[in-house]
């Protein structure tokens, strides 16, 4: 069983000139997690998930300097002032661009479910050889494609 039997193929991405405000709208409108982010002629070049963008407006906590006894206090930022502030700013700003699994659509169901299992990510960009982004797959997909295909027998 290849990868091109159950990846998606239109896929929703982002490019890295979107919004942090526009990748909300996209996440929660379609109900997913995260996105790809491409470039002009649909290479891959990042990704992004609700939990970049998790980490990133987490309000700062309290920390106190003691400079030879000199005490600074930086207060606690409010969750809505940080939220606020950023929701402007590109994704390119906190999108991850190293260290980006990927798969290509020739590879086998073995190799996603590894890769899930190994690396503990919810979705897998799918290239092709010129780094072009042409699906994606989820352990969703996966679980799926085995529920119908093989315990549920319907094409």
């Amino acid at each position: 069983m290849k990868i091109r039997d159950f990846m998606i193929t239109d896929v929703i991405s982002v490019t890295e000139s979107t919004t942090i405000k526009e990748l909300l709208k996209i996440l929660v409108a379609n109900k997913i997690g995260g996105v790809p982010v491409v470039g002009d002629n649909g290479d891959l070049i990042g990704v992004i998930s609700d939990g970049d963008v998790i980490r990133y407006v987490k309000p700062q906590g309290r920390t106190v300097y003691d400079m030879f006894s000199l005490v600074l206090v930086a207060e606690q930022e409010d969750f809505q002032d940080k939220l606020t502030y950023c929701l402007d700013f590109q994704v390119s700003k906190i999108m991850r661009t190293k260290d980006i699994i990927t798969v290509n659509e020739s590879q086998r169901l073995e190799e996603a479910l590894n890769i899930f299992s190994k690396h503990r990510i919810k979705k897998i960009p799918v290239i092709d050889e010129n780094k072009k982004l042409i699906g994606v797959v989820s352990r969703g997909d996966i679980l799926r494609y085995v529920y119908n295909q093989i315990i549920n027998k319907t094409p």
